[in-house]
C-alpha cells in the first residue's frame, strides 16, 4: 500500500520533476545582417538576459529572402530554445509569397512586442513637394509622376507607401533600393520625390537641413519630430510604425514566454536601451504575448489586402 501511494503521488506531480526553462543555451535568430537596426537591440537583450536566465543567449544572423530564411530556421527547430528576433516583415512576407512555408498566426508563438518606431515621409528641401497635402494634390493631378523610395520590395517602408497611396487615392511610383543606406544615397542625389524610412535614419538629414519631414507613421506625434504631423491626421487608418518582436516556434513552451517577459520587464522604464531608443524616436514596449498576437491578427490580413489591391509582386 505504501509503494502504491508513493507511486501515485509521483505520477500526480510530474511538473515538480521537470526543470524550469531554459535548460540549455538560448538562440536569438535575427533574420537580417549583423550590425543593422534589428541586430543591435537583439544583442543588447541577449547580453542582458544571459545572467538572469542562467544560460548563454547567442545571437545568430540568418539573413535572406526578406527575412524568410531566419523565420524558417526557427520554425524548423524543435528544442524550444530557438527564438526569432524579427520585424513586422513576418506579417508581410506571407502576403507576398504564398508558398513561403509559414503562417505567422499558426506557426509562431508570440512572446513580446519589443519596440516600435515611426517611419517618416521625407522630401528633398529643394524638391517640388513641401507638404503632405501638396503631395496628395500633385499626385492626383499627375498620376504616376511622383516617385518614392523604400529599403526594398516587400519591406515595411514599401508597404506603408502602398497603403498610403491606396487610402489617399493616388498613384505613386515605387523605387526599391537594397537597404536604407542606398535609399538615402538616391534621395540625397535628387532621384526621388519622396523617401519613406525609419525615423532614426531620416532624422539626421532633417536636422541638417537636407530633407523635409512631411509626416510620420506613428499613432501620435514623435517627441523627436514634434512639429511633423502623423499620416493619421490626414488619412485615417494609416498609422503603421515599424516594430520589432520576439517569437518562438510551435515547440516553444509557455514557460519560455512567461520567463522572458518577466525578466525583460525592468527594462521598460529608464533603462539604457529605452533611453537609446527614445533618442531615435523609438519606444521600448516589451509587452505581454497577447499584445503581439493582436498586432499579427490585425496586420496579416491587412497586408494581404494591400498586396492584392496594389498588385504588388515579390522580386
Amino acid at each position: 500500500m505504501l509503494r502504491r501511494a508513493l507511486l501515485t503521488s509521483l505520477l500526480a506531480t510530474p511538473a515538480l520533476a521537470q526543470p524550469a526553462w531554459p535548460t540549455r543555451p538560448v538562440r536569438f535568430v535575427v533574420p537580417f545582417a549583423a550590425g543593422g537596426p534589428v541586430d543591435i537591440p537583439a544583442r543588447f537583450l541577449a547580453e542582458y538576459l544571459a545572467p538572469r536566465l542562467g544560460q548563454p543567449v547567442v545571437v545568430e544572423n540568418r539573413s535572406g529572402a526578406g527575412g524568410a530564411v531566419g523565420v524558417q530556421a526557427v520554425m524548423a527547430a524543435t528544442d524550444g530554445h530557438s527564438l526569432l528576433f524579427g520585424t513586422g516583415s513576418i506579417a508581410i512576407q506571407p502576403a507576398l509569397q504564398p508558398d513561403i512555408g509559414y503562417d505567422p498566426l499558426r506557426d509562431l508563438t508570440p512572446i513580446s512586442l519589443v519596440s516600435e518606431s515611426p517611419m517618416a515621409f521625407s522630401a528633398p528641401v529643394n524638391g517640388r513637394i513641401r507638404s503632405l497635402p501638396q503631395l496628395i494634390e500633385f499626385a492626383k493631378a499627375n498620376p504616376g509622376k511622383v516617385t518614392y523610395g523604400s529599403s526594398g520590395t516587400g519591406t515595411t517602408t514599401h508597404m506603408v507607401g502602398a497603403l498610403f497611396a491606396l487610402r489617399a487615392g493616388i498613384s505613386l511610383v515605387h523605387v526599391p533600393y537594397r537597404g536604407a543606406g542606398q535609399m538615402i544615397g538616391g534621395f540625397l542625389a535628387g532621384d526621388l520625390d519622396l523617401m519613406i524610412g525609419e525615423a532614426s535614419t531620416v532624422l539626421p538629414h532633417v536636422r541638417e537641413g537636407r530633407a523635409l519631414a512631411l509626416a510620420q507613421t506613428g499613432a501620435d506625434r514623435s517627441p523627436v519630430l514634434p512639429q511633423t504631423p502623423t499620416l493619421e491626421e490626414f488619412i485615417p487608418g494609416t498609422s503603421m510604425p515599424i516594430w520589432f518582436a520576439l517569437c518562438g516556434s510551435r515547440a516553444t513552451p509557455p514557460e519560455a514566454a512567461r520567463r522572458l517577459v518577466a525578466e525583460m520587464a525592468p527594462l521598460r522604464d529608464g533603462s539604457e536601451l529605452a533611453q537609446r531608443m527614445a533618442a531615435n524616436g523609438a519606444r521600448l514596449l516589451l509587452t505581454e504575448p497577447q499584445v503581439l498576437h493582436a498586432r499579427l491578427e490585425r496586420e496579416v490580413p491587412l497586408w494581404r489586402q494591400v498586396v492584392q489591391q496594389a498588385g504588388i509582386k515579390a522580386e
